[in-house]
Order: C-alpha cells, then sequence, then structure tokens
C-alpha cells in the first residue's frame, strides 16, 4: 500500500480537507481482483448517463480491458481508501509514446466533494512524474470542471501548462475533450 502527500514523495498520509482522514492509494493485487470488478461496475453504471451501454446477459457491464490490469505491466490499477474505508480507484495505462493516461478513475458517491477525488487524482498523476493524457466527456459536467482544475493543480509545480483540444463527432463518437500536461518528480 503507498501513502504519501499529494505534493512530496509517497510516504506519510494524505489528509482529506473535510474529514480529516488518511487518503491512500493501494496497487490492485490479485486477491483485490474482485473488488476492482464490483467498483467498475458501478463506475460503468453512472458512466452509462452519458456514454449509454446495454448489459450482459447476467446484468453487468462489459470492459473489455479488465484482464489487462492484471497482465501488462504498462498498466496500474489502484484503490483509494479514506480513513481505511474504501472510497473508489484508479486506473491508468503507459502510452507506447510515453505519456500515461488516466484510463478510469471513480469515487464513490458518499465520498464525493469532500476533497477526496481532487486529492486521489492528484496523488495518482504524482505517483508517475512526466507526460500525462486524459480524456472527458463534455456531457459529463462534473468531469469538464474537475480534471482542467487538478490537472493545472498538478502542473503548478513544474511552472508547465496544460493543453486542450475539444473532439467532436464524426471524428469521435461522442464529444470530448482531451487535456495533455506534465507533472513534475517530486522535490527532494
Amino acid at each position: 500500500m503507498t501513502k504519501g502527500p499529494v505534493n512530496g514523495p509517497a510516504s506519510g498520509p494524505v489528509n482529506g480537507p473535510a474529514s480529516g482522514s488518511t487518503i491512500e492509494l493501494a496497487p490492485v493485487t490479485p486477491p483485490d481482483r474482485p473488488v476492482l470488478a464490483r467498483l467498475l461496475q458501478l463506475y460503468l453504471y453512472d458512466f452509462s448517463a452519458w456514454r449509454p451501454q446495454d448489459i450482459t446477459a447476467q446484468g453487468t457491464f462489459g470492459y473489455r480491458y479488465f484482464d489487462a490490469y492484471f497482465t501488462e505491466p504498462s498498466r496500474e490499477a489502484c484503490l483509494i481508501r479514506v480513513g481505511g474505508a474504501l472510497a473508489g480507484f484508479t486506473m491508468t495505462r503507459e502510452l507506447p509514446d510515453g505519456e500515461r493516461e488516466m484510463s478510469e478513475f471513480f469515487v464513490l458517491r458518499g465520498h464525493r466533494r469532500h476533497g477526496t477525488g481532487r486529492l486521489a487524482a492528484l496523488h495518482t498523476l504524482r505517483r508517475h512524474p512526466g507526460r500525462w493524457v486524459l480524456d472527458f466527456d463534455h456531457a459529463n459536467h462534473v468531469a469538464a470542471r474537475f480534471w482542467p482544475q487538478v490537472a493545472a493543480e498538478a502542473t503548478e509545480s513544474a511552472g508547465g501548462t496544460v493543453s486542450r483540444e475539444d473532439r467532436y463527432p464524426p471524428a469521435v463518437a461522442h464529444a470530448v475533450a482531451c487535456l495533455r500536461f506534465s507533472v513534475a518528480p517530486p522535490a527532494d
């Protein structure tokens, strides 16, 4: 399990502004696989508000990359815990050009609007210093406010900038914004 302040090396607690609870990111291990699978169903259900999709005959949403998070070293899934309680997950992957992508990010509703998402996102970004890319749907108004602020905060210490490219159908299936930015390594 990795604990760490969002503005420094990965050691010590990350405190949420509202609760004062410690926020932890723990890489998902094989025994955690069913936990991630269940959380992913909650995420996909929430996400279906912007990208409707059918469920399987077993009553679940499909996610074709799930197994890859346990077989490909370029992918990382982490569970988010607040004060020891499960609060969500992050899923990232390294792209062939060396950029890291925030593939999926989810915070349970009971932990939203308390700073958990912001701190977990910053901690995730700073776990992998370097170039980042993330997309969010225009229709997801919460993400449209959240991610530009988080990306700007993550690049602040490096004096970097965040570039934004908006993409629209028919070039893409859904209107999305793509953010690109760099995160500096922690200061010693």
